[in-house]
C-alpha cells in the first residue's frame, strides 16, 4: 500500500478530524473510502458507456427503425 502527503489548512483537518472522530473513523480511512469510490465511479461509467455503444451497434442506422426484443432493453 501507498503512502499519500497531502497539504490542508490547519483548521480544515481540525474540523476533519472531529467529525471523523464522531463518525468512529479516521481522516485517512474517510480518504481511502473517498478515493476508491472515486476511481470505481469511472470505470463503472466508462464500462457502461461500452456496454450502451455496443447495443446501439446492433439498431438500425435510420431514425425509429430499430427493432430491440424488450428483454434486451431491460439487460
Amino acid at each position: 500500500m501507498a503512502n499519500l502527503t497531502i497539504s490542508i489548512e490547519d483548521e480544515v483537518l481540525k474540523k476533519a478530524r472531529m467529525r471523523a472522530l464522531e463518525e468512529g473513523t479516521s481522516v485517512n480511512a474517510l480518504l481511502r473510502e473517498y478515493l476508491e469510490r472515486f476511481t470505481a465511479v469511472n470505470t463503472k461509467r466508462l464500462a457502461a458507456a461500452d456496454k450502451i455503444l455496443a447495443f446501439s451497434a446492433k439498431a438500425d442506422s435510420r431514425r425509429g427503425a430499430a427493432s430491440w426484443v424488450r428483454e434486451e432493453l431491460h439487460d
